[in-house]
C-alpha cells in the first residue's frame, strides 16, 4: 500500500508526516510500521491518528479537541 501523505523519520527515529499543508509529529514506537489501511495510534502528547483511504489522518488532537 502506498501512503499518499509525504512521511520520514529522522535519525532519532521519530516519525513526522505532512497532513495538508501541516508537518506534523506523529510519534516513535508507537507508530505502527509498515503502515496498513485501518491501522490507529496515539503519540506521546496525545494526538491520535489513522490511516484512511491510504492517507494519515488526525482524528484527535492531545488536548481531546477533535482535529479539523
Amino acid at each position: 500500500m502506498a501512503i499518499k501523505n509525504k512521511i520520514w523519520m529522522t535519525g532519532n527515529l521519530d516519525w513526522f508526516a505532512y497532513i495538508g499543508d501541516e508537518e506534523l509529529f506523529l510519534g516513535r514506537r508507537e507508530v505502527p510500521y509498515p503502515l496498513d489501511e485501518g491501522d490507529s495510534w496515539t503519540n506521546q502528547f496525545g494526538d491520535r491518528f489513522r490511516v484512511e483511504n491510504d492517507e494519515i489522518v488526525r482524528l484527535e488532537r492531545g488536548s481531546g479537541e477533535p482535529a479539523e
